[in-house]
C-alpha cells in the first residue's frame, strides 16, 4: 500500500440507487478527473477553488459516460489531507463500473478497505481512535452506538488519553534528567506532585476501565435470553417485542427447535432477543441440539428472561411459586435475572390478586408479570431492560471506552503506573522507575496512534468498508 498512489473506490454502497459518490484521493486526483472532465460552462478543472461544486460530462474519448457533479477538496483542507475529488453520478451500477474502470485506465489504483481514512491518520487530520471511531460511527445502528462513536470522532477519549500521557512525559524527562546528574545526587521530580499524578492517572483509568463494560454492550447490542419450558408464551414474547412475526407461534409444545435472534432499539440502547427452544426432557434428536443451543445462548446472554405459565400456576395454587422462582435464580446466579409470569391475560381478578401476593413475598428478584399476547406489562419489562443498562455517563456525555483495543492498552497502562507507585513507596532508583515509565508512555501512545506498527494499522483498518 503506497500512499503515493492516486487511489478510487465507490464510496456509497453497490447496487442501484438515485446517486452514487466515487472518490478518488491522492497526488494527481485532480489532473486525472480533469483529463475525463467537460464543464458544462467550459471550465477548467485544474483551476478551481477548493470546496467547489462543477457540473459536467465525464467522457471517455468522445463518449458521454454521465454528467455529473464533481467535488474539489484539494490539501490539506481535505478528509484525507491530499487532494480528494468526489464524482456524484447516477446510480447505475454499469455507471458506476465504466467510470472507475476509466480511471484505473488512467493511472488510479483501487483503494483497499479503509484506505482513505488510512491516510488521513497519516497525514495527521485525525488519530488512531479518532479512526477507529470512523468504523464505529458506520455501523452504528442506535442512539446510543452513534453517540459514543460521535463523542469519539470529537477527540473526548484522544483527548483524556493525551493529557494523561503528556504530564506523565513531563516528570519522564525530569527522571531521565536526574540520571544524567546521577553523580550529583539531586532531584529535579517533585515526589510528592509525582505521587499525586500516579494518583489522579490511576483513577481516570479505572474510571476508563470500568466504562468498558457499559461502553461494549452498548456498541455491540446486549444480549437478553428468553428462556423457559415449552409453550410458555416465548415466541410470541418475541414477536411482541418485535412487533412483527418474527417467530413461529402455534400450541403445539417444542415448535420452537432453533435460537431465534433479532435486535431492536429500547430508549436509543439495541438489545438483541434470543428465542430459545423450551427447556425440557425430551427424546427428539433435533429437539435436543435446540435444547444444548438454549443452554449455550444463555451462557452468552447478559440478561435472562425467564417465563412461566401464570395460568398453569393459577390451576395448581401459587403456593410453590416463591420457592420455583428461588430455584431459577439458583440457575443463573451469574446473570440479570427477570422472571416473567405470561398469560396473565387468562387469570380472573382473583388469580391475579394471588399472583400479586406472591410476587411481593419475592422481593429479591425481579418479577414482571405480563400478556405477550395483548402486550399488557410489557413496557414495564423494556423499562427494567432499560434500568439494567447505566446510561447514566451515557447522559452526561463522559467518556466510555467501546473498543477492546482501548481496553487492553488501558490495562496494560495501568499495571506500568501501578509499578511505578510501588517503585516510589519502596525507594527504587530513577532508572529503573524510567522504564516502568516508559511502558506506561508506551500504552498511551498505542491508543492514540503516537506508537504503531504495520500489523497494528493492517489489522484496524482491515474491518473498514471499501471507499471509507
Amino acid at each position: 500500500m503506497s500512499s503515493n498512489d492516486t487511489i478510487i473506490a465507490l464510496a456509497t454502497p453497490s447496487g442501484a440507487g438515485a446517486i452514487a459518490v466515487i472518490r478518488v484521493s491522492g497526488p494527481d486526483a485532480i489532473s486525472l478527473v480533469s483529463s475525463a472532465f467537460k464543464s458544462v460552462s467550459g471550465k477548467d478543472l485544474l483551476a478551481q477553488k477548493t470546496h467547489t461544486i462543477h457540473l459536467g460530462y465525464i467522457k471517455d474519448a468522445e463518449r458521454n459516460l454521465d454528467k455529473v457533479l464533481v467535488s474539489i477538496f484539494k490539501g490539506p483542507n481535505s478528509y484525507t489531507g491530499e487532494d480528494v475529488v468526489e464524482i456524484s453520478c447516477h446510480g447505475s451500477p454499469y455507471i458506476q463500473q465504466q467510470i472507475i474502470q476509466l480511471f484505473l485506465r488512467k493511472g488510479c489504483r483501487t483503494a483497499q478497505a479503509g484506505e482513505f481514512t488510512l491516510r488521513a491518520f497519516l497525514n495527521g487530520k485525525m488519530d488512531l481512535s479518532q479512526a477507529e471511531a470512523v468504523a464505529d460511527l458506520v455501523a452504528s445502528d442506535n442512539e446510543a452506538s452513534h453517540q459514543l462513536a460521535m463523542q469519539q470522532m470529537r477527540g473526548g477519549f484522544s483527548n483524556e488519553i493525551k493529557q494523561l500521557r503528556d504530564e506523565l512525559l513531563n516528570f519522564a524527562s525530569l527522571i531521565e534528567l536526574e540520571l544524567d546528574f546521577a553523580e550529583e545526587d539531586v532531584e529535579f521530580a517533585d515526589r510528592e506532585q509525582f505521587v499525586a499524578l500516579l494518583q489522579r492517572i490511576q483513577n481516570v483509568l479505572k474510571h476508563l476501565i470500568d466504562s468498558f463494560a457499559v461502553g461494549n454492550v452498548i456498541k455491540n447490542g446486549i444480549p437478553i435470553a428468553i428462556v423457559g419450558e415449552p409453550n410458555v408464551g416465548k415466541s410470541t414474547l418475541l414477536n411482541a417485542l418485535l412487533n412483527e412475526e418474527r417467530a413461529i407461534v402455534s400450541d403445539i409444545a417444542g415448535t420452537t427447535r432453533d435460537t431465534i435472534e433479532d435486535e431492536i432499539s429500547i430508549g436509543g440502547i439495541g438489545f438483541r432477543f434470543i428465542d430459545t427452544a423450551g427447556i425440557r426432557d425430551t427424546e427428539d434428536l433435533v429437539e435436543s441440539i435446540g435444547i444444548q443451543r438454549t443452554f449455550e445462548k444463555i451462557d452468552q446472554a447478559q440478561v435472562v428472561v425467564y417465563l412461566l405459565d401464570s395460568k398453569q400456576w393459577a390451576a395448581n395454587g401459587f403456593e410453590g411459586l416463591k420457592k420455583e422462582v428461588s430455584a431459577i435464580r439458583n440457575k443463573y446466579p451469574q446473570k440479570s435475572l427477570i422472571v416473567v409470569p405470561n398469560k396473565v391475560d387468562l387469570l380472573n381478578d382473583t388469580q391475579k390478586q394471588e399472583l400479586n401476593s406472591s410476587l411481593e413475598a419475592s422481593e429479591a428478584i425481579t418479577m414482571i408479570p405480563l400478556s405477550a399476547k395483548t402486550g399488557e406489562g410489557l413496557e414495564t419489562l423494556k423499562d427494567k431492560l432499560m434500568g439494567l443498562v447505566n446510561t447514566g455517563a451515557l447522559k452526561n456525555n463522559e467518556t466510555i471506552v467501546t473498543n477492546t483495543r482501548h481496553y487492553d492498552a488501558l490495562l496494560k497502562a495501568l499495571e506500568s503506573v501501578e509499578k511505578v507507585r510501588e517503585g516510589l513507596s519502596e525507594g527504587l532508583s530513577g532508572d529503573l522507575m524510567a522504564i516502568d515509565i516508559r511502558q506506561a508512555l508506551y500504552h498511551f501512545g498505542e491508543i492514540t496512534g503516537e506508537i504503531t506498527s504495520d500489523d497494528l494499522l493492517g489489522n484496524i483498518f482491515a474491518n473498514f468498508c471499501i471507499g471509507k
